[in-house]
């Protein structure tokens, strides 16, 4: 694995703004409410030719009565225990606190190499002399950045980059599967990630909206190697009068784009929702690999006839994503959980095959010989042959002589036959019609 850099510190020192100047992209939510980064965050950094993720943290509170600040509080330690080195910022402004004293207590007992970094020092070519009681932390040198303007930013990579691990203890990451687990808040998705991992690795409460970024957690088992993002739960545009909350559907909708696989997780109790169509709409959209599963599936009254309704159910309100697999779980118990990684592994490589032109023009000979295409005011669709040209999703292009002719019924009639003869379960399938100019009748 790549080293991990944690970045700790109490709330409002600038440590999303560091984290984003540091990653080059706006990852983290940088509002100026305490508490807006809830829980750890992850992007990949790269520093003198060496790539290392790096980790954001909710700001730690030492005394605190508030659920999701203690919440937080336990985040940053378990990033602290995973990471290799941790940066610890500080604010000049606000000078040095009790707070930040105790924070450096807890990272001293933590055994593991720390940086101090001291934010907000914003004037060039000027040392604010303020600087000089950080040393009272015992903490070694303190590094004087500048979140907003990037100043200090390299000596602080560079004090980092000494306690990386060798070079050749790490290993690159290729085979790795990114799976997407979305849906409406309060479904079960952070629940069935700490299912999976074993660990309270995303921060889980029945306060609806209580993860707000979209965070990546790696896993291995002996199915394979895979990162799993947790995505803000999506609501109702109407909802979203939150500025945060605007940024949590949006982070969801990136999560989706950079995925290989979605889960979209409905709960059982409530059926598909409006919204859940909204959601499962978004990756079918992006061409996604998908697998609908239904969580809380333990709090629900059974016969034997109930999975097979509430299967159809869902067939018929996702109607648009009938090559989806369905699988019913409980993240709370852990039924069926572990089905999940060979339903990704199928779906995944269904996504990424290959069909070759040959195969592909047999199975189009045969359906245009089954079911006649269509003809308008005496002209005859004639399709001429038919090519893969790209995978996740497969992508075919068919050439024919008018494609006006070609209708969306017929369209929907070959991609059946595709999917009939080679499979193609759990990924959408985009069929693209070009008009030959050159040949006539």
């Amino acid at each position: 694995m790549k080293p991990l850099v944690a970045i700790v510190g109490r709330p409002n020192v600038g440590k999303s703004m560091l984290f984003n100047r540091l990653v080059g992209q706006r990852l983290s939510i940088v509002e100026d409410t305490p508490g807006v980064t809830r829980d750890r965050i992850y992007a990949e950094c790269e520093w003198r030719n060496r790539k290392f993720d790096i980790v954001d943290t909710g700001g730690i509170e030492p005394n605190t009565d508030s659920e999701i600040l203690s919440f937080m509080r336990e985040q940053a330690e378990i990033a602290i225990r995973n990471a290799d080195v941790t940066v610890f910022v500080c604010d000049i402004k606000s000078g040095l606190t009790a707070s930040d004293q105790e924070v450096a207590n807890m990272l001293l007992r933590s055994g593991k190499p720390v940086v101090l970094a001291v934010n907000k020092m914003d004037q060039v070519g000027m040392t604010n002399p303020d600087i000089f009681e950080f040393y009272n932390l015992g903490l070694g040198d303190p590094i004087a950045v500048s979140a907003v303007h990037g100043h200090g930013t390299g000596d602080l990579l560079d004090a980092c980059f000494q306690y990386f691990p060798p070079e050749d203890q790490v290993e690159e990451q290729d085979d790795v599967i990114k799976v997407a687990v979305i849906g409406k808040p309060n479904v079960g998705k952070s629940s069935l990630i700490n299912r999976i991992l074993g660990e309270e690795r995303v921060i889980v409460s029945n306060m609806a909206g209580t993860t707000r970024d979209a965070i990546d957690s790696y896993y291995e088992n002996d199915k394979g190697k895979y990162i799993l993002i947790d995505t803000a739960g999506m609501r109702k545009k109407s909802k979203v009068d939150d500025r945060i909350e605007k940024f949590s559907v949006l982070r969801a909708t990136m999560a989706i784009e950079r995925c290989d696989v979605c889960l979209i997780m409905v709960d059982a109790q409530e059926g598909v929702t409006e919204q859940d169509t909204k959601v499962a709409g978004l990756a079918h959209e992006a061409g996604k690999a998908c697998i609908i599963v239904v969580n809380k599936w333990d709090a629900i009254e059974k016969d034997d006839k109930t999975m097979d309704k509430m299967r159809q159910d869902v067939r018929r309100d996702l109607s648009y994503m009938t090559y989806a697999p369905i699988l019913f779980i409980s993240a709370k118990t852990g039924q069926r959980v572990e089905r999940l990684f060979e339903l990704i592994n199928y779906v995944n490589d269904q996504a990424s095959l290959r069909i070759t032109t040959g195969m592909l023009n047999t199975v189009l000979a045969d359906a245009t010989a089954r079911v006649q295409p269509p003809t308008d005011k005496g002209r005859r669709l004639k399709i001429y042959y038919m090519t893969q040209v790209g995978i996740k999703p497969p992508h075919f292009v068919v050439f024919c002589n008018d494609a006006q002719l070609f209708h969306f019924s017929y369209q929907r009639y070959i991609e059946n036959q595709i999917r009939n003869t080679f499979g193609l379960e759990g990924t959408p399938v985009v069929l693209t019609v070009r008009q030959k100019g050159d040949k006539e009748d």
